[in-house]
């Protein structure tokens, strides 16, 4: 017996979604011409940006952040405000639109953005314990000298910590300024930056 593939639930039929998004586009271009109040996305284009962007977010590279969810909410608002931008005479390689490509990078770049804000507040919290004076939070009732031991290695492991999030940072900074650098230059480059977003 031949075992059915079975459909996933992030499943968007390509050339379905390119069809209502080119149809939705040519309403709205058409309101736009005539000065008439813009059309509502229709909730079918609006369940595929959801699924393209739930599907996106169990990729290896996004799956383990905690925040997932508010990188699919970014990306289905990103998406909704760029639909109107989508180009009807865009070429692809079947000379057929591609709107889920489109729509695809449009969440990946979402994505990259919710964890560079994340990473910002992360580095402003951990900025902040370590300025603090992290020893101030931590209440040593025993006061004797192994607990006061247990207190001092877990501040030092927490300083380690903070120290290596800044240095990856800082490694992750350098790397895009000089791939900003060799885009201006012309020089072509491979943009995977999966091994920074784990």
């Amino acid at each position: 017996m031949a075992r059915t593939k079975r459909a996933s639930i992030h499943y968007v039929n390509n050339a379905e979604f390119s069809q209502a998004v080119v149809d939705y586009v040519k309403i709205l271009q058409e309101s736009k011409k005539n000065e008439q109040q813009l059309p509502i996305v229709p909730d079918y284009i609006a369940s595929c940006f959801l699924r393209i962007a739930e599907g996106l977010s169990h990729k290896s590279n996004f799956i383990r952040y905690t925040y997932r969810e508010e990188m699919v909410m970014d990306a289905v608002e990103n998406c909704l405000k760029a639909i109107e931008n989508y180009n009807l005479e865009a070429a692809t390689r079947t000379g057929k639109p591609n709107a889920f490509a489109y729509f695809t990078q449009i969440t990946w770049y979402a994505f990259l953005r919710r964890i560079a804000k994340e990473k910002k507040q992360q580095d402003i919290k951990l900025k902040y314990l370590s300025k603090s004076g992290i020893e101030s939070f931590i209440e040593n009732e025993h006061g004797d000298d192994m607990s006061n031991q247990v207190v001092g290695a877990f501040v030092d492991t927490l300083r380690d910590r903070i120290e290596k999030v800044r240095s990856v940072d800082s490694i992750m900074k350098e790397y895009i300024s000089e791939e900003k650098k060799k885009r201006k230059r012309g020089i072509k480059t491979d943009s995977d930056l999966s091994e920074f977003l784990t």
